[in-house]
């Protein structure tokens, strides 16, 4: 009997991060979702569970080193290698986009705490965690690296003033997303020779505690594109920055 893929999500229990764990799990891989909170991470086990699909949680803080540690050493004893890791688990300080639209001179005006806050968990705490976690991933046949990013860390996107994002004014939130884009193309360069594959997502404007009310994308569509980088076959794509299948620019 084969032993199944072994995913792990960060930010697991809800969202995008929930969506991404029943998707995967559905299609027979071993998510792992990783909760700050312990009760709701159990909470979404349940659910998972209740669906038919097998899962197992660790209480997990991305912005926690020793946290970083205690999830290598689950991994290792569990099931001796990762097969996917989705770095999922992030935060805006800001508002929502709608809200942070309407700040006039936001940037000028952001707190050196915010975008401290932010870089630390959206792209240091990434950064760490995958390279605490990638000896455990060379050992996966066809390991996958997603990097949950934002259109709003396209350079491209942002720099086009007429495009409906040039307005929605969260600096620290955008920069960090650029930077982890940034992270995905030197990562996938040097795991190039190697059947590791290293993406961004675009999960789109998704209606949740960090998207707001008015997103027009569900947690279930936004995390199509995690679950499709996640899949990837042996010769898809790698360093790229992705809706579906559909290439963004940087």
């Amino acid at each position: 009997m084969s032993t199944p893929k072994v995913a792990f999500i960060t930010g697991g229990n809800r969202g995008i991060g929930f969506e991404t764990a029943k998707q995967l799990g559905a299609l027979g891989i071993l998510p792992v979702i990783g909760s700050r909170n312990a009760k709701q991470g159990e909470e979404a086990l349940q659910t998972l569970n209740e669906l038919g699909i097998t899962a197992q949680m660790i209480v997990f803080d991305a912005g926690n080193q020793e946290h970083h540690q205690y999830a290598y050493d689950y991994f290792k004893k569990k099931f001796g290698k990762i097969d996917i890791l989705v770095n999922n688990a992030g935060m805006s300080l800001e508002g929502d986009p709608v809200s942070a639209s309407k700040v006039k001179d936001a940037t000028q005006h952001l707190s050196e705490q915010v975008l401290r806050d932010t870089m630390e968990l959206n792209f240091f705490s990434v950064v760490l965690l995958t390279t605490k976690l990638l000896p455990l991933i060379r050992l996966s046949e066809a390991g996958r690296i997603v990097n949950v990013s934002s259109k709003l860390g396209s350079l491209t996107t942002k720099s086009d003033f007429t495009s409906p994002l040039a307005k929605v004014n969260t600096f620290a939130y955008d920069t960090s997303k650029t930077a982890l884009n940034s992270f995905t193309v030197h990562l996938a360069y040097e795991l190039k020779d190697t059947g590791i594959k290293v993406n961004s997502s675009n999960p789109g404007w998704v209606s949740t505690a960090l998207g707001g009310a008015a997103a027009t994308t569900t947690p279930e569509d936004g995390a199509k594109t995690s679950v499709f980088l996640a899949t990837l076959p042996d010769d898809g794509p790698t360093g790229k920055f992705m809706q579906l299948a559909e290439e963004l620019p940087w």
